[in-house]
């Protein structure tokens, strides 16, 4: 087990978002979260990076309590793609090195250097990596943030809609990386989405959230027509094509 959340709850000043979320991830595993706008999936994410503070309940990474950690420490730990991607004056050599900063006591090392030049060609972002990234597309600048994250060399990797503004060729080439980077590192992937089909072609995990509480988590055997649409309150028939399985709502 490399994370545990435990009994979470978590609560803005006008409303409740999550409670009694509680589940595990193994090393290796690629989860999504998923359920329908406002559900409470990108608050979790935040509540187990230390972005957020839970009102109740545990998270642990390795075994370290999340809360009692320095941000630094966590920032060792967990790597995370939020929504919302900032721009800047930074060529994007500069803003995947900047993933390396946790891990930075005194100056850049070779290691730094060759960790960094790895994950740009990684993600084929080599004839790009001296352009500002002000000057990208949405779809370039995502694969940039992507890229910082798995710079910080992290034992979770948490990522709030990472394919949002990839075209289908990006939004698989993204996710069988992160695939790769996992199985291979022995990591974990957590990972909030909308299309339930593309998270189906990524994810080994699933867990939906309903009301702010887990309405159903496994593996391929929860991913039925009757807990989608209890859920998403869509009708759907849930079809196999070459062995995987196919939402399809009618």
């Amino acid at each position: 087990m490399i994370l545990s959340v435990n009994n979470v709850d978590f609560r803005y000043p006008s409303h409740n978002v999550l409670k009694n979320v509680k589940f595990e991830v193994e090393r290796g595993d690629c989860l999504a979260i998923l359920g329908t706008n406002g559900v409470g999936k990108s608050t979790l994410l935040k509540c187990i990076n230390k972005i957020l503070r839970p009102q109740q309940g545990v998270i642990t990474v390795e075994k370290d309590e999340i809360s009692k950690l320095s941000l630094r420490k966590v920032a060792q730990k967990i790597g995370y793609v939020s929504q919302r991607q900032e721009s800047g004056r930074f060529t994007v050599f500069d803003a995947v090195i900047l993933g390396r900063k946790p891990h930075i006591t005194w100056d850049v090392t070779e290691r730094d250097m060759a960790i960094v030049n790895h994950i740009i060609k990684m993600l084929g972002l080599e004839s790009f990596s001296l352009r500002y990234i002000d000057e990208l597309s949405g779809g370039e600048l995502q694969k940039v943030v992507i890229a910082r994250a798995l710079a910080q060399e992290p034992r979770v990797l948490l990522l709030d809609e990472p394919t949002s503004n990839l075209d289908l060729k990006n939004q698989l080439d993204v996710l069988n990386i992160i695939q790769n980077v996992v199985r291979e590192q022995q990591i974990a992937a957590i990972v909030t989405m909308h299309d339930l089909n593309l998270a189906i072609r990524f994810a080994d995990k699933f867990i939906f959230l309903k009301k702010g509480t887990i309405f159903a988590a496994g593996g391929f055997e929860i991913i039925t027509p009757e807990i989608i649409e209890e859920v998403y309150a869509v009708p759907v028939a849930v079809e196999s094509f070459r062995a995987i399985p196919v939402v399809v709502p009618l």
